[in-house]
């Protein structure tokens, strides 16, 4: 025992990592736990072996190092529980940065031997280690044992290529959070009627009355790709379950792209931020805006570097940083979604001009926060978004959002040869005050209907070519109907619609366990 090893530094720099991962084990993949650990192991060994050759003593060089992971990463939950304090960092931080030197000062002074120290800290890092993988490894074993085989309702292999030149592009659109008429009228104070208008006169048909089939991102979209409810995942996996590992391997290998494909289209995957939908594997291009996954900037919100990096109080100096290093300690990932939301429409914009027939999945994270556009596009930051408020920074993000959609619309008509298809959709609306507050624990049922209809009412719009909107559409259309009635009139297909329903989930604890609640979305 006299020679021992000191591994708390880095089980201590691992350990924010494991725990974030377990807490989130349903909703994150674990190749996105691969870039801060390796960072994070990283820049421990650097600083024990730096502080192990100026200090000659390995144990001291562990103690300062696991000192500062322990504070560097305690920061923003202390800062958390005590936000409504105002800028609580201006005296959280200094309080910090001298704990930090006082750990560092009694290491270099201290004429213990600090084995005994070095011991406790050891065992105390492994069971910090232990207890998170424990719960890792639990659900990978139950998530294993729920596997569930792939519902697949075309028949590819039936599929006639024919000829692909007259083939109509096929967009579909996601304008995340985009909220219906209604619910901007009287929980907004905006009348969108300028837009509505727009749409009409371009020969879209507007869905007055729809509203979502299911109220999450994850949920919504996998329906509406897979043309089907979902809900079978609940009888097959049980309404308990928590993995969302089937939901999101919905939205990898969908109904929609496989039918497409084998009809000879290109699938281009616009995915924004959203980790299950930032990229996809049988896409044949893959259009990224350099957007940080959302456990790395979730982890990096912990940190001290959070409020002394997020309004780039730093400097111009870091802008001479790549930006895939900094991306997540500038303003919050603002800038990158200001300029990211930007490039990806230009990016739709372009695909009249490819050759071959294209199918366009492309989900734009407006209005969805956090709100970086004000209505004529200029850059938000967090400051003026915190003094603009929810409402009006929501708004003006959306107005600004209804001006890029009209300038891609008017671009994408003028320039296809072939009149393309185009599906403007929302997955899901705004969230109401009461669920923002107490997001984990917020339980659907005992939701207002206002609550309800503000989350599930959304914009879903049509431009058909050659289509009889009176005969084949109608106001309360939903989107697991939309890709079933476009293979029906253009491809000679003979799907049912399903009936319209809509479903909440029970709470955000319990991702299968739907509850029905059409009736209350009716419109009056």
């Amino acid at each position: 025992m006299k020679k021992l090893f000191v591994v708390h530094p880095l089980l201590f720099a691992w350990f924010p990592i494991l725990a974030l991962y377990s807490y989130n084990v349903a909703e994150v993949a674990p190749s996105e736990i691969v870039l801060p650990t390796a960072i994070m192991l990283g820049w421990a060994l650097v600083s024990l072996f730096l502080w192990g050759l100026v200090l000659r003593n390995l144990k001291k060089a562990g103690l300062i190092v696991s000192a500062f992971m322990i504070l560097f990463f305690s920061y923003g939950y202390v800062a958390n529980a005590v936000e409504g304090w105002g800028a609580i960092w201006k005296v959280l931080l200094p309080i910090w940065g001298i704990l930090i030197i006082g750990s560092v000062v009694f290491a270099i002074k201290t004429r213990r031997d600090l084995h005994r120290l070095t011991s406790i800290l050891n065992i105390a890092a492994i069971t910090l280690v232990i207890i998170p993988s424990i719960n890792i490894v639990v659900h990978e074993v139950r998530a294993a044992s729920h596997q569930i085989e792939k519902s697949e309702i075309v028949d590819t292999n039936a599929v006639d290529l024919g000829e692909t030149h007259t083939l109509p592009d096929i967009y579909y659109i996601i304008l995340d959070r985009y909220a219906s008429a209604s619910t901007l009228e009287e929980v907004y104070g905006f009348d969108n009627s300028e837009f509505y208008d727009y749409l009409s006169g371009k020969g879209f048909y507007v869905a007055s009355e729809s509203v979502s089939n299911y109220m999450k991102t994850r949920s919504s979209l996998a329906s509406s790709l897979n043309m089907q409810h979902i809900n079978y995942l609940s009888e097959e996996l049980g309404e308990e379950f928590t993995d969302l590992g089937p939901i999101y391997a919905m939205l990898e290998d969908y109904e929609v792209s496989r039918f497409l494909r084998a009809k000879g289209y290109t699938y281009l995957h616009l995915g924004g931020t959203f980790e299950p939908t930032r990229t996809n594997d049988y896409a044949d291009m893959n259009i990224t805006y350099g957007e940080s996954p959302e456990f790395m900037v979730t982890l990096f919100k912990s940190t001290m570097l959070h409020p002394v990096l997020e309004d780039n109080r730093l400097g111009m100096w870091l802008e001479e940083l790549p930006a895939w290093l900094i991306s997540p300690f500038v303003d919050g990932r603002r800038v990158d979604k200001w300029e990211g939301i930007l490039y990806e429409f230009d990016e739709v914009g372009e695909v009249p001009a490819m050759e071959e027939p294209t199918f366009v999945f492309a989900h734009l994270f407006v209005p969805h926060k956090p709100y970086v556009f004000d209505r004529d596009g200029n850059y938000v930051s967090l400051e003026e978004e915190e003094e603009m408020g929810k409402i009006a920074g929501y708004v003006d993000q959306l107005i600004f959002t209804n001006k890029k959609v009209m300038g891609l619309i008017d671009e994408i008509l003028s320039t296809s040869e072939v009149p393309p298809i185009i599906i403007l959709q929302a997955d899901e609306g705004p969230w109401p005050e009461r669920y923002e507050r107490d997001e984990y624990y917020f339980k659907w049922e005992q939701a207002t209907d206002a609550e309800l209809k503000q989350k599930m009412r959304i914009l879903n719009a049509y431009y058909l070519p050659n289509v009889d909107y009176e005969r084949y559409l109608y106001p309360s259309i939903t989107p697991v109907n939309s890709f079933r009635l476009v293979f029906n009139l253009y491809f000679d297909t003979e799907f049912d619609l399903l009936d319209d329903r809509s479903y909440a989930i029970h709470s955000h604890k319990y991702p299968y366990k739907f509850l029905d609640v059409t009736e209350r979305l009716r419109h009056d």
